[in-house]
């Protein structure tokens, strides 16, 4: 069986976590200091969701640790939605 080599698969990986995060002015200030440490990863925030959701989306890797430790150094609580 031969393998086709221009057939590339994209893999999105997306990843949730619940905040504290409860206004657009804050919600703004995390996505821009994260979009500076990780310019792949494409975020934002829902703020209507009970959990003041943020979402990360990458074709790669997410950084989880790297975004949870963002958080404590910010006093913003940022835990991964399993």
């Amino acid at each position: 069986m031969k393998i086709n080599e221009h057939l590339k698969v994209n893999l999105t990986i997306v990843e949730i976590f619940k905040t504290n995060v409860n206004n657009q002015r804050l919600a703004s200030m995390i996505i821009s200091d994260l979009n500076q440490l990780y310019p792949e990863y494409r975020i934002n925030f829902d703020l209507e969701d009970c959990d003041n959701i943020l979402r990360i989306e990458d074709n790669g890797f997410i950084d989880i640790l790297g975004v949870v430790n963002y958080g404590k150094k910010n006093n913003v609580n940022i835990k991964l939605i399993v």
